[in-house]
């Protein structure tokens, strides 16, 4: 790949995503389509809006908050970021890649950071999204919540974290550091049946505090993930009537790797083969119903430090 004059490193990376991404039609992004580079918000919104498949190339820093439509593949280039938001509300069948988010940490919301924006926001009739290859940060509620029927997400070689182990007034010493919120509300049973969300070769990194992730209602998989958020509140959290497959994770260094109180008893998660982290709660989780190969937990930590976020 090369933008006004710089060579990036040419990058191998999978074809296609891997685990709920792959249901539902599958993910394609915009195809084949020539790719179209942006150097400006203005420009950023303007391709990625709408319905019509698109391929966009970010190149450089752009600053705002960024509305995506559908039928999109958005490709950082070399150290491409977006500081602000990225709304992804009702956007269907997107793949985004290679690409640092940074959120406003709490400068939206200084008296309680839940009331700003997420660095990256999922909800609505989102489905059939791909995050891959990313580095999210600093979300002033959460790095990338998923909530109100989105569906068929696979997240990928993403490292999440925090700049620094902020406090906010509300959340005291947590400084709502919350990562990933899968389910907005115990009360919105709706989401039943949807919520289905893999991450793989992810990694929860410094000054997280909790939700990695919160899970309520869906089907999720987490397998060959790294955490290593020392100081945490909890990891993995299991809320109401959840079923998580927990697969081949390290966990080094945490304090509380499965966080069962906010549980009810249809709640469920499997822990299989991880390093760290063994706790089981209910029946045994579901089968995933597309194809995975899973890497010997052995080689996770090396393998997701080396591989995980943009390139």
């Amino acid at each position: 790949m090369t933008t006004t004059g710089i060579t990036c490193t040419p990058q191998t990376w999978d074809a296609a995503p891997i685990g709920w991404a792959t249901m539902g039609g599958g993910t394609t992004g915009g195809g084949s389509r020539t790719p179209t580079t942006v150097t400006t918000l203005a420009q950023l919104n303007a391709a990625a809006g709408g319905n019509a498949a698109a391929v966009i190339q970010v190149s450089g820093t752009i600053s705002g908050t960024v509305r995506v439509g559908s039928n999109k593949t958005i490709l950082g280039l070399c150290s491409a970021e977006v500081d602000g938001s990225i709304d992804m509300t009702n956007s269907t069948n997107i793949i985004m890649r290679n690409l640092k988010v940074v959120g406003r940490n709490c400068t939206d919301s200084p008296n309680d950071c839940s009331m700003g924006s997420d660095a990256v926001h999922v909800e609505g009739n989102a489905h059939n999204l791909w995050f891959d290859h990313m580095d999210i940060s600093d979300g002033s509620d959460g790095n990338l919540d998923i909530t109100n029927g989105a569906d068929d997400i696979t997240i990928s070689w993403t490292k999440f974290h925090y700049s620094t182990r902020r406090t906010d007034p509300v959340a005291g010493a947590s400084g709502h550091r919350f990562c990933n919120l899968i389910g907005a509300a115990d009360t919105v049973t709706s989401d039943a049946g949807h919520l289905n969300v893999t991450f793989h070769h992810d990694w929860w990194a410094d000054n997280v505090n909790q939700r990695m992730p919160r899970v309520r209602f869906g089907k999720v998989q987490v397998f060959n993930s790294l955490y290593t958020a020392s100081g945490d509140t909890a990891c993995i959290e299991v809320g109401v009537s959840c079923n998580i497959r927990s697969e081949n994770n390290v966990f080094q260094g945490v304090n509380n790797t499965v966080d069962s109180t906010h549980a009810d008893s249809a709640s469920i998660i499997q822990s299989i083969g991880n390093q760290g982290s063994s706790t089981n709660i209910g029946g045994p989780a579901f089968t995933p119903p597309y194809a995975y190969t899973l890497d010997a937990v052995t080689s996770v930590a090396a393998g997701v430090m080396a591989g995980a976020g943009p390139k």
